[in-house]
């Protein structure tokens, strides 16, 4: 394992790294000392050296990136940051990384993300002898993507600043796992995913999203290989995800798209090896044909729901699943009859064998921390089992088996501690940070909360929030984010306060996320309506961002499959689901909502929630004791007055 030359000298100490006059402020220009950075780095290095977990608070404008970056780059350890989001993964890779290598010259770092960022190479030349390309805008990327593929280092996407989000080109041609031959692969040794594990066991600061970290996590010491390699500590940026991620790659899932897809490159394979067996295109059709039967069992509508009666639906369709089964496994064995049959038909098998499995694990298992449930969204219907506590998993994979984890976020902490994040993630020992920001919110931030508007769950809420809004509006002359827990709020308040704000609005779903947050930035005075996928990873500096409206408390959805499963269960196991679980979600995500604002030393703005509970109710003083120190108001004319100061 590498162990840079920089952790076998005598370390400098990290006051004169951060401190003032130090490496830092000799180096960038707007370096500024912060004692919460110097504090959360020593905090950082200390649970390094002594082989502890670390649970860091660092609020919005602490520094936190290069306070635990510093520390690591010059443990002599091999460490794995994972990231939240993919922005800051290549943030830390392609700006604060390069930076910090002045000092640390001689560290190495990989930049590691999910395989199907990556482009096959094989597909690619594949697509010469088997065209696959529809439409016109396919046949212009075609050129474009080979010219590309012959230059590229990384094969990484994120290169392609054309090529659009949804292109259904790279899917195509991506390397994903399902249709991967491995070291049977002509150009296994060329693969970019090959180069990118290379690099990576090569290196000594190993840059991951948590996407990647939990999927590796999932089958480590399963029979299949690891995603990452080794590694001795571990830091988790934006670790308030943490649950949610894991809870997703601990789960299974089995869709329309798989099946569907299964089908087609069973079809698509023959052909490219020009192979002919009409038995395994009559598996195909017959494949799909039973697909189609049983989801088509579940209704039409998109939702999302419990399968708490797995067993009454096996009664009364038991033919049509079994039949479902059989399909899979007649489509296995006509693969396997293929004389001298090249590598894709043996991953063809693997994978019938895959869906098949996890099916009957959706329908059949009888595993008591799983909750099973079902959603039509778009196209496809998708099944999935969850596992509803995911703190024993991880607790024994991750906690026990690693001896440093540190886990940072500016929105770790309920009620000044770390007894929900503890409990959620199975961490039983752990130093813990709370460090202040280094913003002066009492003279930048205005917390309003109207008392007169009814309770949210009040049919007249969104004519008066509507109404409250628009003044608002006209308060602080746009400039503002309004937030909503539910779409059909949103497009309600929305309709409401257009006819009466002239400033230019926007709301979410009438253009792609990124184009609707850059013509937010650039125009001036501008409105916009979104919902809970606003309130993370979005930074406005400056005046264009001068108000953050939230319309209610942001509970999780109480009837959610997954919710549901975990206020039962924690109720069964004699807890107090709202104290303990929905309040403690609801402030974190709260946070998440109030840190959009304020994002420098010169911002001001009015942070303004519409839902008074947080004011009436007991559990409210969690929310407020969990908050900045805003000064607060209930009145409309101080958000004014503030405004104008």
């Amino acid at each position: 394992m590498p162990v840079t030359k920089n952790a076998k000298a005598e370390k400098t100490p990290l006051e004169k790294v951060f401190g003032p006059g130090g490496w830092l402020a000799r180096r960038h220009p707007n370096y500024e000392y912060r004692p919460g950075q110097l504090e959360m780095a020593e905090s950082v290095e200390s649970a390094s050296e002594n082989r502890q977990h670390l649970i860091v608070e660092a609020g919005t404008g602490t520094g936190k990136t290069l306070a635990y970056l510093v520390p690591m780059m010059r443990s002599g350890r091999r460490v794995v940051i994972s990231t939240g989001t993919k922005n800051l993964q290549e943030q830390l890779f392609f700006k604060d990384i390069p930076f910090l290598k002045r000092l640390f010259p001689d560290v190495r770092v990989a930049l590691m993300k999910g395989r199907q960022n990556y482009l096959c190479r094989q597909k690619l030349y594949d697509i010469e002898k088997q065209p696959v390309l529809n439409g016109l805008e396919e046949v212009a990327q075609y050129p474009k993507l080979k010219d590309w593929e012959a230059k590229t280092e990384t094969g990484d996407r994120a290169e392609l600043g054309w090529l659009p989000d949804s292109s259904e080109f790279w899917a195509k041609v991506d390397a994903r796992r399902e249709t991967c031959t491995g070291q049977k692969c002509a150009q296994f040794d060329r693969c970019f995913i090959t180069l990118m594990h290379q690099r990576a066991a090569a290196s000594d600061l190993i840059i991951v999203n948590h996407h990647l970290f939990f999927a590796d996590l999932a089958i480590r010491g399963s029979e299949v290989a690891s995603l990452l390699p080794d590694y001795d500590a571990l830091v988790f940026d934006e670790a308030h995800d943490i649950e949610d991620v894991a809870t997703q790659y601990f789960g299974l899932q089995v869709s329309t798209y798989r099946f569907e897809e299964l089908a087609r490159d069973s079809e698509a394979t023959l052909k490219l090896k020009g192979l002919k067996s009409d038995e395994v295109l009559q598996a195909v059709a017959e494949l799909r044909r039973r697909a189609e039967l049983f989801f088509d069992l579940f209704p039409k509508q998109e939702t999302r729901a419990s399968f708490d009666n797995r067993e009454s639906f096996l009664q009364m369709n038991g033919g049509i699943y079994t039949s479902l089964l059989n399909a899979l496994v007649r489509l296995e064995t006509e693969l396997g009859r293929l004389k001298d049959r090249p590598e894709e038909l043996n991953n063809l098998m693997r994978r019938a064998v895959e869906v098949r499995q996890a099916l009957q694990t959706v329908l059949e298992s009888k595993e008591r921390n799983m909750v099973f449930w079902w959603e039509r969204r778009g196209r496809g219907l998708f099944l999935e089992a969850t596992p509803i506590d995911v703190a024993p998993l991880l607790r024994q994979r991750l906690f026990e088996s690693v001896d440093t984890v540190i886990l940072t976020s500016a929105t770790l902490a309920v009620g000044g501690n770390f007894d929900f994040l503890k409990r959620r993630l199975g961490i039983e020992n752990a130093k813990e940070r709370i460090l202040a920001s280094h913003f002066d919110f009492p003279s930048q931030a205005l917390l309003y909360t109207p008392l007169h508007l009814p309770d949210p769950r009040e049919p007249t809420f969104a004519r008066q929030a509507a109404e409250e809004v628009v003044q608002l509006l006209k308060a602080t002359r746009g400039r503002a984010f309004v937030l909503f827990t539910s779409h059909q709020q949103m497009r309600e308040v929305y309709e409401r306060v257009q006819p009466h704000i002239r400033y230019p609005m926007m709301i979410q779903g009438s253009m792609p996320r990124t184009e609707m947050l850059d013509r937010f930035r650039n125009t001036p005075h501008a409105v916009l309506f979104g919902s809970s996928s606003f309130w993370q990873g979005v930074d406005v500096q400056g005046e264009q961002l001068s108000a953050v409206v939230i319309d209610r408390l942001p509970f999780a959805v109480p009837s959610d499959p997954i919710i549901a499963a975990r206020i039962r269960q924690i109720n069964e196991e004699g807890g107090n689901a709202f104290m303990d679980y929905q309040v403690p979600q609801a402030v974190l995500a709260l946070k998440q909502g109030f840190g959009r604002l304020i994002r420098s030393q010169t911002d001001r703005g009015v942070l303004a929630i519409l839902d008074n509970r947080m004011m009436r109710k007991q559990y409210g003083k969690t929310f407020l004791e969990s908050l900045p120190r805003y000064r607060m108001t209930n009145r409309l004319d101080e958000v004014k007055g503030f405004m104008q100061g």
